[in-house]
């Protein structure tokens, strides 16, 4: 639950698109209308968080992104536009993955050891160091799943469907690719080898 974010996390990153959708269809089309309940539905989640422990910067950040995308589709005319802040956010996301196992620190070893209190020890131990690396190409794949239906949609100004979209590829998606890359993960350790919670350090 710790690596998922909880459900606040998947309330967060799917309700304000889903409301500018609706707001988007029920008010005719008014970009104006839409952004500004997306705001304010994304600043009713951000107290809700901070209540519930949330740190005060992840909170604000998740905020930020609503009202970029908010004035993005504003300053265009264009209401799919509200969704790039989100298209891109996929791209930089997938891209730093694929980098972090180019240079052999892939990120699903740095939160999962983080999350274990193992901090790089990891990395010392080959056999784990490739089993990280294996199945943070699942996660890379999230982040090209995505890509390949959001820029489809924004391409056609499908706004519907991308609110849609994206509660299907929130929650769903990530449950999907931990349960994924915790298969792939097992399957590329030795049978003889300890787990994720003991590197076997060789220095």
């Amino acid at each position: 639950m710790r690596l998922l974010g909880g459900g606040a996390s998947a309330v967060d990153a799917s309700v304000p698109p889903v409301a500018f959708g609706l707001v988007w269809v029920l008010s005719e089309r008014s970009i104006v209308a839409s952004g500004i309940t997306a705001v304010a539905v994304g600043a009713l989640i951000g107290v809700w968080r901070l209540t519930r422990g949330a740190r005060p910067l992840a909170v604000l950040f998740s905020l930020l992104a609503v009202l970029v995308g908010a004035l993005i589709a504003l300053r265009t005319g264009q209401a799919a536009d509200f969704y790039l802040i989100r298209v891109a956010s996929n791209a930089v996301s997938g891209l730093a993955w694929m980098v972090s196992i180019a240079v052999r620190w892939p990120l699903l070893g740095l939160v999962v050891g983080t999350l274990l209190g193992q901090r790089t020890r990891w990395r010392r131990d080959p056999e784990l160091l490739r089993a990280y690396g294996r199945a943070s190409w699942v996660w890379v794949g999230q982040y090209l799943t995505r890509l390949a239906v959001f820029i489809p949609l924004w391409a056609a100004n499908a706004v519907v469907a991308l609110s849609v979209a994206q509660v299907v590829l929130t929650w769903p998606l990530v449950v999907l690719c931990v349960v994924t890359s915790w298969w792939v993960l097992r399957r590329a350790l030795p049978a003889d080898h300890p787990g994720i919670r003991h590197a076997r350090t060789t220095r």
